[in-house]
């Protein structure tokens, strides 16, 4: 097995550290794939923290990977050395369930792998993108297009699918008004995305602090929430709300913003529960929802549609040696708009 280096959690309270760990010999349908660059996502923070519950360590996080392919299984037919490609949150499910055969591998009945804490087919814990190499089962790597900048690309293997799938699922395009509640990593992205679809664009940020940027994307309006009269003037106005915010908020109040027969969408994920008020729904017939990453068919339909529009995160790129300042940052949210690890500063 080689033996890479990375950077990981050894317990839910300190912080992570240089490491090795060993990745599995390639099956015949693998692909081996030197990391360029990991974004990291706030979701890494929670499951190093033990936030969505106990999690073995040591553990490397990362499920924003892009790299080229080194080595190939003597099966593989879709991918060749030299490749640039990505991975996302997942990297194996059963493939015969009924939402695997409709391409929805992220729904998978039996539990999708995910692509770190999750069981390799060798048995063993899976590790993520903080590392310099990844082997995994061809279905489940995504190609990348050359028009992309691989580091402000890696983002869009989760904030990028995690806003588009919702987006293309509640129909949104010409004729129809989105709000995004929250311009951080996956805010930023889905206002670049329903814009590029079409759609009219509102931002619901806390503060006016980001409005210029806010604009900038694409947006066509952008409210404080922080002030009660967003609520009263854009009450029933959006076809579709996305809450991208992984901190519980007041699921009513942003109800009362919904159209008739429209919905509200969490993608973010709060380590408490939220609560909602039945009559919120009733009075519209609104909707609330939840929205996953996507399948690996519709990642990559993502990733040609951000090709084809030039949209690419917003990015900081760091040294590995940055991981906790981070971390730090992104709890604060002082960061413009995703965090991308450069791999090589591993090696």
């Amino acid at each position: 097995m080689l033996t890479v280096n990375a950077y990981g959690a050894t317990s839910a309270t300190d912080p992570l550290t240089p490491m090795t760990v060993q990745r599995r010999d390639l099956g015949p349908r693998d692909v081996m794939i030197e990391i360029d660059y990991c974004g990291i996502c706030h979701s890494d923070i929670h499951f190093a923290r033990g936030d969505f519950g106990p999690v073995p360590n040591p553990l490397v996080p990362g499920h924003e990977i892009v790299g080229t392919v080194t080595e190939v299984g003597p099966q593989v037919t879709r991918h060749a050395v030299g490749d640039r490609v990505g991975v996302g949150c997942m990297v194996n499910s059963c493939r015969e369930c009924v939402n695997c055969r409709k391409g929805e591998e992220q729904y998978c009945l039996n539990g999708h792998t995910l692509v770190f804490g999750g069981v390799d087919v060798d048995g063993r814990l899976t590790q993520g993108g903080y590392s310099t190499h990844v082997p995994v089962v061809e279905d489940f790597v995504v190609k990348v297009p050359a028009g992309l900048d691989p580091a402000a690309a890696a983002p869009l293997l989760c904030a990028g699918i995690t806003t588009y799938s919702p987006l293309r699922h509640w129909n949104a395009g010409p004729g129809t008004k989105v709000a995004v509640v929250g311009l951080g990593g996956l805010g930023h992205l889905a206002v670049k995305l329903a814009k590029a679809m079409g759609a009219e664009v509102t931002v619901l940020s806390q503060t006016l602090s980001k409005k210029d940027d806010g604009l900038r994307l694409g947006a066509d309006d952008y409210r404080a929430t922080s002030d009660p009269a967003t609520f009263t003037e854009l009450a029933n106005t959006f076809d579709l709300v996305l809450n991208t915010v992984s901190a519980k908020v007041d699921v009513d109040a942003f109800l009362s913003l919904v159209a008739m027969d429209g919905a509200l969408v969490n993608l973010g994920v709060p380590a408490e529960p939220m609560s909602v008020n039945v009559f919120a729904l009733l009075g519209q017939r609104r909707s609330y929802a939840g929205s996953s990453f996507g399948g690996i068919r519709e990642t990559q339909e993502m990733l040609d549609f951000c090709a084809e529009h030039g949209i690419t995160a917003d990015v900081e790129v760091i040294d590995a040696r940055q991981i906790n300042e981070a971390f730090d940052r992104v709890l604060k949210s002082d960061v413009r708009y995703r965090f991308v690890i450069d791999n090589s500063t591993l090696r």
